[in-house]
């Protein structure tokens, strides 16, 4: 049972990491900067940790953007305001984000200009053999340590966790939480203390300052624990931070 339970929460957090790290803070937002090296290296990381649900940094970024410009309005590809239920919400954020991954979507330059494109390992790592191949190691490892029923129920999930993940800061932090700026958009800091979203929660700080590389710390409580990573990171060269942009986010924190 241990072994089932230590093998879901890693990938659970391992998953999120490079989503919320690579595809959101970086793809996205360039809320940092790194080497074509070790682009490349982020790339295949992802690729490892989030397997038979990997998701392509172009597509993954591109939609986001358009996420940004368009919040809560008919053009806003995942937005609890104009869909009925989640799974509505989650079908056509998958729509979107193939159409835009399989090049099959003309989107305005600004949301394409300077995302990371790796589009031949992005065809192997979105391919069906790949998918099948790890969804193939993740059943492996249930048969030979699942030991009570209940434990299938979490394979499903470990399918589909990066969309799950998506799912549920475009949808419960557009409908609850707290917030700490008036956007013209219904976003919310969903968990005071973010313990199962590394950061992605503090959804409504996000919305305010995109590209920054902090999601929380506006108040005391909003530890973002990827932010820690970052900054880590940051320090041993492996990323590098624009220290321009922190000193001036710091500067209108103390002005508000």
């Amino acid at each position: 049972m241990t072994i089932i339970l230590v093998f879901f929460v890693a990938h659970w957090y391992l998953s999120l990491f490079f989503q919320t790290f690579f595809l959101h803070r970086y793809a996205a937002h360039k809320a940092f900067t790194m080497s074509p090296f070790m682009e490349k290296v982020f790339f295949v990381l992802t690729w490892i940790f989030q397997g038979s649900n990997y998701l392509s940094a172009y597509g993954y970024g591109v939609m986001h953007r358009m996420h940004h410009a368009f919040a809560d309005t008919e053009d806003d590809p995942h937005s609890p305001t104009y869909d009925e239920t989640i799974w509505n919400m989650m079908w056509k954020t998958k729509t979107i984000y193939s159409a835009i991954a399989n090049r099959k979507l003309d989107v305005d330059k600004r949301f394409t200009e300077g995302v990371p494109q790796w589009e031949a390992f992005d065809k192997f790592a979105r391919s069906w053999p790949s998918r099948i191949f790890w969804g193939a190691i993740y059943t492996f490892i249930y048969f030979q340590f699942a030991t009570e029923w209940w434990m299938w129920l979490l394979l499903p999930i470990q399918f589909l966790m990066s969309p799950i993940h998506g799912a549920i800061i475009n949808w419960f932090a557009h409908k609850y939480g707290y917030r700490n700026f008036e956007v013209r958009d219904t976003s919310m800091n969903f968990l005071p203390v973010d313990f199962l979203m590394m950061g992605e929660s503090y959804h409504n700080n996000h919305h305010k300052h995109g590209s920054r590389a902090n999601f929380g710390g506006i108040r005391w409580h909003e530890i973002d624990p990827t932010y820690l990573v970052i900054r880590l990171m940051d320090k041993v060269g492996i990323i590098h931070l624009d220290k321009s942009r922190q000193m001036r986010f710091e500067e209108i924190k103390k002005a508000a």
